[in-house]
């Protein structure tokens, strides 16, 4: 039986949540909380859990606390996010911090219940929209790349210090980011400034800007 506790602050979203998991007989509610701090208590008073399936905005203690607290205290018990944000932002932070899955909000019943079953056994899982909205990003980035109107042929390091260039870091924070030298990192801008032809950074990025390698 696997014991699933549900942390939402929302009673009808929690309410509906509940209904679906408990159509599943393999499923076993342990219990229904608020937040994160609540979650915590529970779990102190040594009741069973295996899965915590939590949001991420909630009072007290939001989701990404929640799942940095529970990894320190708790390792053996997982969590899933279930939330309304498909943002990667917050997708990366829940797994950098420690979750096994992350869900949308409007996933359906029949893969809920799949991916907590999924994760029970060791696995992680990305709900099928959000993995559909990233592979589409991946595709429509490599085609930006290809389709350039230089026929540049760029190395996935050079990428990454392009999109680093547009968000305005400099040489020591892309070098401390990606964990190469300040020296590295001026090699490859110099490099990419003679692949591209143009005279200086400004006119790297708008480069980059212009044939769709970043946004």
């Amino acid at each position: 039986m696997l014991q699933v506790l549900l942390a939402e602050d929302h009673n009808i979203v929690r309410n509906g949540i509940k209904l679906l998991l408990e159509q599943d007989a393999e499923i076993k509610i342990a219990g229904e909380l608020e937040n994160g701090k609540e979650v915590l208590d529970f779990i102190a008073n040594e009741n069973a859990v295996d899965i915590v399936l939590a949001d991420i905005n909630m009072p007290e203690m939001d989701g990404i606390t929640l799942i940095k607290e529970l990894k320190q205290a708790h390792p053996q018990i997982d969590v899933v996010i279930l939330s309304m944000h498909d943002n990667e932002k917050y997708i990366a932070q829940a797994f950098l911090a420690g979750a096994k899955g992350y869900l949308l909000k409007n996933v359906n019943a029949d893969e809920l219940l799949f991916a907590l079953k999924h994760i029970s056994m060791g696995a992680k899982y990305i709900c099928s929209e959000l993995s559909l909205m990233m592979l589409d990003k991946v595709i429509i980035s490599n085609q930006s790349i290809n389709i350039s109107q230089n026929n540049i042929d760029f190395s996935l390091r050079e990428i990454e210090i392009l999109n680093l260039l547009g968000e305005g870091l400099t040489n020591s924070e892309m070098a401390e980011k990606l964990f190469i030298s300040k020296r590295t990192i001026e090699g490859h801008r110099q490099s990419l400034i003679e692949k591209t032809g143009v005279k200086n950074s400004a006119a790297l990025i708008r480069f980059a800007v212009l044939n769709g390698i970043i946004q």
